[in-house]
Protein backbone atom coordinates (compact mmCIF):
# COMPACT_ATOMS: atom_id res chain seq x y z
CA UNK A 1 0.00 0.00 0.00
CA UNK A 2 1.13 3.54 -0.79
CA UNK A 3 1.95 5.77 2.17
CA UNK A 4 1.47 9.53 2.05
CA UNK A 5 3.34 11.59 4.62
CA UNK A 6 2.44 15.22 5.23
CA UNK A 7 -0.07 17.47 6.93
CA UNK A 8 -3.79 17.59 6.22
CA UNK A 9 -4.05 21.27 5.35
CA UNK A 10 -1.15 21.29 2.86
CA UNK A 11 -2.30 22.01 -0.70
CA UNK A 12 0.19 19.58 -2.26
CA UNK A 13 -0.88 16.81 0.10
CA UNK A 14 -4.53 17.45 -0.79
CA UNK A 15 -3.68 17.21 -4.50
CA UNK A 16 -1.87 13.90 -3.93
CA UNK A 17 -4.78 12.46 -1.95
CA UNK A 18 -7.22 13.62 -4.65
CA UNK A 19 -5.02 11.89 -7.26
CA UNK A 20 -5.12 8.60 -5.35
CA UNK A 21 -8.86 8.80 -4.78
CA UNK A 22 -9.50 9.65 -8.45
CA UNK A 23 -7.30 6.76 -9.63
CA UNK A 24 -8.70 4.34 -7.02
CA UNK A 25 -5.28 3.73 -5.45
CA UNK A 26 -5.32 2.60 -1.83
CA UNK A 27 -3.20 4.72 0.44
CA UNK A 28 -2.41 5.30 4.09
CA UNK A 29 -2.00 8.89 5.31
CA UNK A 30 0.57 9.63 8.02
CA UNK A 31 0.30 13.09 9.56
CA UNK A 32 3.67 14.66 10.41
CA UNK A 33 2.04 16.52 13.30
CA UNK A 34 0.87 13.30 14.96
CA UNK A 35 3.67 10.98 13.81
CA UNK A 36 6.85 12.87 12.93
CA UNK A 37 9.39 10.92 10.88
CA UNK A 38 12.34 9.39 12.67
CA UNK A 39 15.97 9.52 11.64
CA UNK A 40 15.79 6.11 9.93
CA UNK A 41 12.90 7.25 7.70
CA UNK A 42 14.61 10.51 6.79
CA UNK A 43 17.76 8.62 5.82
CA UNK A 44 15.78 6.08 3.76
CA UNK A 45 14.00 8.88 1.90
CA UNK A 46 17.30 10.69 1.33
CA UNK A 47 18.94 7.49 0.03
CA UNK A 48 16.37 7.20 -2.74
CA UNK A 49 16.51 10.93 -3.59
CA UNK A 50 18.74 13.34 -1.70
CA UNK A 51 18.70 15.08 1.62
CA UNK A 52 18.54 18.44 -0.13
CA UNK A 53 15.43 17.40 -2.06
CA UNK A 54 13.63 16.78 1.25
CA UNK A 55 14.21 20.34 2.46
CA UNK A 56 11.30 22.65 1.69
CA UNK A 57 12.97 25.98 0.97
CA UNK A 58 9.66 27.66 0.12
CA UNK A 59 7.84 26.99 3.38
CA UNK A 60 7.17 29.25 6.33
CA UNK A 61 9.32 27.19 8.70
CA UNK A 62 12.37 27.61 6.45
CA UNK A 63 11.80 31.36 6.37
CA UNK A 64 11.01 31.61 10.09
CA UNK A 65 14.25 29.82 10.99
CA UNK A 66 16.17 32.04 8.52
CA UNK A 67 17.90 29.00 7.04
CA UNK A 68 18.59 30.87 3.81
CA UNK A 69 21.22 32.82 5.74
CA UNK A 70 22.93 29.69 7.08
CA UNK A 71 25.49 27.42 5.48
CA UNK A 72 23.76 24.07 5.68
CA UNK A 73 25.77 20.86 5.72
CA UNK A 74 24.16 17.49 5.11
CA UNK A 75 24.37 16.82 8.84
CA UNK A 76 22.68 20.11 9.74
CA UNK A 77 19.93 19.51 7.14
CA UNK A 78 19.32 16.06 8.61
CA UNK A 79 19.17 17.52 12.13
CA UNK A 80 16.74 20.27 11.08
CA UNK A 81 14.46 17.80 9.28
CA UNK A 82 14.38 15.59 12.36
CA UNK A 83 13.73 18.50 14.75
CA UNK A 84 11.32 20.42 12.50
CA UNK A 85 9.23 18.03 10.33
CA UNK A 86 7.45 21.02 8.77
CA UNK A 87 10.73 21.64 6.90
CA UNK A 88 10.15 18.46 4.89
CA UNK A 89 8.80 19.05 1.40
CA UNK A 90 5.35 17.53 1.17
CA UNK A 91 3.96 15.12 0.41
CA UNK A 92 6.41 12.28 0.76
CA UNK A 93 4.89 9.32 -1.07
CA UNK A 94 6.32 5.87 -0.39
CA UNK A 95 5.68 3.09 -2.87
CA UNK A 96 7.18 -0.40 -2.88
CA UNK A 97 10.37 0.74 -4.57
CA UNK A 98 10.19 4.51 -4.93
CA UNK A 99 9.95 7.72 -2.90
CA UNK A 100 8.21 10.69 -4.50
CA UNK A 101 8.76 14.13 -2.99
CA UNK A 102 6.19 16.84 -3.58
CA UNK A 103 3.23 16.65 -5.93
CA UNK A 104 3.91 16.36 -9.65
CA UNK A 105 0.87 15.10 -11.57
CA UNK A 106 2.95 13.94 -14.54
CA UNK A 107 5.33 11.99 -12.32
CA UNK A 108 2.38 10.43 -10.50
CA UNK A 109 0.76 9.40 -13.79
CA UNK A 110 3.99 7.74 -14.93
CA UNK A 111 4.50 5.79 -11.69
CA UNK A 112 3.54 2.13 -11.47
CA UNK A 113 1.42 1.99 -8.34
Amino acid sequence: MVKIYGIKNCGSVKKAIDFFIQHKIDYEFIDFKKTPPNLKQIREWAEKNSLESLLNKRGMTYKKLKLKDEILTLQSIENYLLKEPMLIKRPIVETKNKILIGFDSQQYKETQW
